[in-house]
Order: structure tokens, then sequence, then C-alpha cells
């Protein structure tokens, strides 16, 4: 039965361009149809781990395509991108800290996820460098010092593991991952097919 009242839930990843062009849009959809979005930070390396495959732009025949429509998605979508000049980086860190903001406020965890999406894929911010992810970290209101005692703490460390096992137990491979009354979409380009099903349930 389509439960209008239902969270979407939204599983992204910090390195992912095209979890950021789906961050920038999730929201209102969901919100025109009363819907709220549940937001879930994963690590795709641990996916790969588990389907045994690599990044798209690991391979040279990919990478060229990959790149090219990474920015023609965005701007598509109306979304500033500038592809960072290294990609892709590994977001531990960034992903500890939306779980220790999440523990204690979920809308300061989906801001910080906004705040490293847009620092990374439109300001070109090295999320996986310490200073600059301490200095992003103070932009937010995080002093730079409580970044890295928090990103260092086996507790958030665990909690970004168990998130990631979750995933992955509930079928996610890749990002952006939305699930919608028990259905799964893959991908920012699923777009159009979550509106119809928002409006108007199963097809």
């Amino acid at each position: 039965m389509h439960a209008p009242h239902r969270a979407i839930d939204f599983y992204f990843d910090f390195s992912s361009p095209y979890s950021y062009i789906a961050s920038e849009w999730i929201e209102a959809l969901a919100a025109r149809h009363g819907r709220t979005v549940a937001w879930h930070a994963m690590l795709l390396g641990a996916t790969f781990q588990v389907t045994d495959i690599k990044s798209p732009v690991s391979y040279p025949l990919k990478r060229e395509y990959s790149m090219l429509d990474f920015e023609r998605s965005a701007r598509f979508a109306g979304v500033p991108l500038k592809m960072p000049a290294k990609f892709p980086i590994a977001t531990q860190n960034a992903a500890r800290l939306f779980y220790w903001l999440q523990a204690g406020d979920a809308d300061r965890a989906v801001a910080w996820a906004r705040h490293c999406l847009r620092a990374l894929f439109a300001r070109g911010v090295d999320l996986s460098d310490a200073p600059a992810l301490q200095a992003l970290g103070a932009e937010f209101g995080i002093p730079a010092a409580q970044a890295e005692a928090v990103w260092s703490d086996p507790q958030w460390k665990a909690a970004l593991k168990a998130a990631n096992d979750v995933a992955i137990a509930l079928g996610v491979f890749g990002a952006p991952y939305f699930i919608i009354d028990g259905e799964p979409f893959w991908g920012n380009d699923r777009r159009a097919q979550i509106e119809r099903w928002l409006e108007k349930g199963a097809f």
C-alpha cells in the first residue's frame, strides 16, 4: 500500500558527483509529495568490495565518458559543478562527522552533508585532506580539534562501518541509491521514475 508519510531513504557517498547532484533535488521533490528524506552516508568502496567492481573512472574506456556525464548531468539539473583536481577521494572522515552530527541533530547532519558536497564539487575542496576538512568544519561551526577527535574516535568509525553494513544488507550497491516504500532506485538518472512513483504509486 502506498504510504505518503514514509520517508525516502537516500544513500549517498561524499565522493560521488551523482550523489551531489541528487542531494540538490531530492528534498524539494520529496516535499512536493508530502515526504521527508532520511539521509544515509556510505562509502562506495565498501560496496565495491562486495560486488567486486571498481569506480567507472578507474577504467580508461569509461573515465572520459563518466567525466563528461558528471558535468552534463549537473548542467541538466541546474547544479553548479566543477570537478575537483583530485578524484575520486577518500571521504570516511566527512562521513564519520555526519554520523556524529546525526546522533544529536539529523537536520544539522544533512546541512553538513550539503556543505561538504558543495565544497568538493563546486569549490574543489579536498575532503580527504585533514587540514582542508578541519577548515571546512570550522566554517560549519565545528572546531578543528573537535572534528579530528570525532573522526579518530572508534565510536564514529564503528558507526560508519555499521551504516555501510546495513546499506549493503539492504541491497545498496551504488550511490545515490533511494528506497521508497521498499522499492529501490539507483542513480541520479532515476529522478523521473521516482517522481512518477511518488505521484501515482507503484507501476
